[in-house]
């Protein structure tokens, strides 16, 4: 297959590198990511300046912009032919449960589906990962799945792996989105001129993380596979909430 990889890390980043090497053992491979890293970007866009591309070898694309708009040039008219599968990652760092509003690796496989293509997100769940061969490996295999089954239209996967040799893996997991406890307190200081600034510090640790959850499934060593809906609608809510707005 022609498959799309792009990420939030950075067109040299070493997930990203690990994974193409994996992928390209047996697929045309085709990167096309930021130039430095834009994590925490999400799903946007840049539409008041240009966009300005650069090539890093053969099959490398430099985009001087965010996730989304790496894999939204890629698919309508910066390459040839277009790809059959986008895979975002592999991310240093968990995306799980609520990262999963701030990822720009997570956004960048939204796009993706948005734009019509099967779409994978894959994150490798320590910062400074080992083992990301291990990642490579779980993203070749799902991707063999899904070029034999495909997902609905409106899906993605969302999938982190931990950071452990492939032999010591418990498995796969299919699970929901777990919940963070609130993020720790931003740090307020000073820059060289004396100036205040604020630093957003890390994310908060698992709250709702028992069983059935991403949190879970990685804290016991399997590997967690989430869909998730590219259409944010919540239709059950639709029927009662035409009765709450009427008659205003």
């Amino acid at each position: 297959m022609r498959i799309l990889l792009s990420n939030d890390d950075g067109c040299t980043a070493p997930g990203l590198l690990a994974l193409r090497k994996r992928l390209a053992e047996q697929h045309d491979v085709t990167i096309v990511a930021p130039d430095r890293n834009r994590s925490g970007a999400s799903n946007s866009l840049t539409i008041l300046n240009p966009l300005r591309v650069h090539r890093h070898g053969d099959d490398v694309i430099c985009v001087d912009g965010t996730p989304s708009d790496s894999v939204h040039l890629a698919l309508n008219g910066l390459l040839d032919e277009r790809p059959q599968m986008v895979i975002s990652g592999i991310n240093a760092g968990a995306n799980l449960g609520d990262d999963t509003l701030y990822s720009g690796t997570v956004a960048a496989a939204m796009e993706g589906r948005w734009l019509g293509f099967p779409a994978i997100a894959i994150s490798n769940v320590s910062i400074a990962p080992k083992h990301w061969e291990t990642s490579a490996e779980v993203a070749a295999i799902l991707v063999e799945r899904l070029g034999r089954e495909a997902l609905p239209k409106d899906t993605i996967l969302n999938v982190n792996v931990p950071d452990l040799p492939f032999d010591e893996l418990k498995g796969f997991e299919v699970c929901r989105l777990g919940h963070r406890h609130r993020a720790e307190s931003v740090t307020r200081t000073a820059d060289p001129r004396g100036r205040t600034i604020y630093w957003i510090n890390a994310a908060g640790p698992g709250a709702d993380a028992g069983p059935g959850t991403d949190f879970h499934a990685i804290d016991n060593g399997r590997v967690a596979i989430t869909p998730l809906l590219v259409d944010l609608t919540r239709h059950s809510a639709l029927e009662s909430l035409s009765t709450w707005v009427r008659g205003l």
